[in-house]
């Protein structure tokens, strides 16, 4: 793999941070896009972290809306892992801010590909969210068979954006006549582990967040399906040579109820104050209509109904063997104190 070079878009988010760490560790020469390098809440991580010799870290500018951008990001690159995407956390447009992002910025990763014409490898992050209907059967196990075929801007903007998404980049690769790049899509869930920038703690994280912080003195009943941002990464890393192509991998370590996750981290730092006990619901849809990031309609959508998902071809075809739970919720907290990120 020493002669790859591999574009990370996205390559300052949670995800994006540990795919390049990754990447850096097994000697590889990575070329990380992002769209304000020169903000150091997006970089100061990345420049720091360590790489195998043989390893490089390129940084390069690049916003997916601006298509001579990505041309340059992609221009001489031999994979692109696609992880770029926009999280919908009390966005006011998520038309513009939310869905556009994922499927224009999708097509033109797409173009881009097709204009340099040396991509052999195409892995692009989709989500659980992909998955999912917004309506749903409480108790589903969810397979990859599965598309959120019900989300919309309204009722479910992020679902929406990444199905979107995920059916425009395997249209393209379906078209392609002379097989094209190797495609694999990722789909994590909710993803906890170590945050290498406050930046990190503004999607997923917001779960444990909210627990350190200790802003209700109850947990809500919310059903969370979790794993490691470090496995994500490594699914992503995989993907570039195992799996099949066309093949979408479902990355899930495991589920709990949030008072589960507040209990494990009751016994990893009994020293501080935790959430004990679950709110009620009335309370909860209370709670929602005064929180900034939840509405009341994502509180009923949600709060007391749980599902599943197989990431048994995860396991089977990439090799997958997922960190605890335990793990991953408590990992997540130390470079948040250590920091004072909270």
């Amino acid at each position: 793999m020493g002669e790859q070079v591999v574009l990370v878009t996205g390559a300052s988010g949670y995800i994006g941070s540990h795919i390049v760490a990754n990447l850096l560790a097994r000697g590889m020469l990575v070329r990380a896009a992002l769209r304000t390098p020169s903000d150091p809440e997006r970089i100061n991580h990345l420049l720091a972290l360590p790489m195998k010799e043989g390893g490089s870290l390129e940084i390069v500018k690049m916003d997916l809306f601006n298509t001579e951008e990505v041309k340059a990001a992609v221009d001489g690159c031999t994979d692109v892992i696609h992880a770029a995407a926009a999280l919908y956390i009390g966005k006011k447009d998520a038309q513009k801010d939310v869905v556009d992002p994922s499927v224009i910025g999708t097509q033109n990763i797409c173009n881009a590909i097709d204009f340099a014409g040396t991509v052999k490898r195409l892995v692009h992050t989709s989500s659980t969210a992909a998955i999912r209907p917004t309506n749903y059967v409480d108790g589903t196990c969810f397979t990859s068979e599965s598309w959120a075929d019900d989300a919309t801007v309204e009722n479910n903007a992020y679902g929406l954006a990444k199905a979107e998404a995920e059916k425009l980049v395997r249209k393209w690769h379906a078209e392609k006549k002379d097989g094209g790049p190797r495609l694999v899509t990722i789909h994590p869930c909710v993803v906890f582990g170590p945050p290498m920038s406050k930046r990190h703690l503004s999607g997923s994280l917001g779960y444990v967040e909210a627990l350190v912080k200790r802003t209700l003195p109850k947990s809500m009943p919310i059903h969370i399906n979790i794993v490691d941002v470090r496995d994500v990464a490594e699914a992503h890393v995989r993907a570039l040579a195992e799996g099949e192509d066309g093949g979408r991998y479902l990355v899930v370590g495991g589920d709990l109820w949030m008072k589960d996750v507040a209990d494990i981290l009751r016994d990893a730092y009994p020293k501080r104050k935790w959430a004990k006990g679950v709110l009620p619901y009335s309370l909860c849809l209370v709670a929602a209509f005064f929180h900034p990031k939840i509405s009341v309609k994502w509180a009923k959508t949600h709060l007391r109904h749980h599902c599943t998902y197989d990431a048994t071809p995860a396991m089977n075809d990439l090799k997958m063997k997922f960190r605890s739970l335990q793990e991953a919720i408590i990992e997540s907290v130390p470079p948040m104190l250590e920091n004072k990120w909270v």
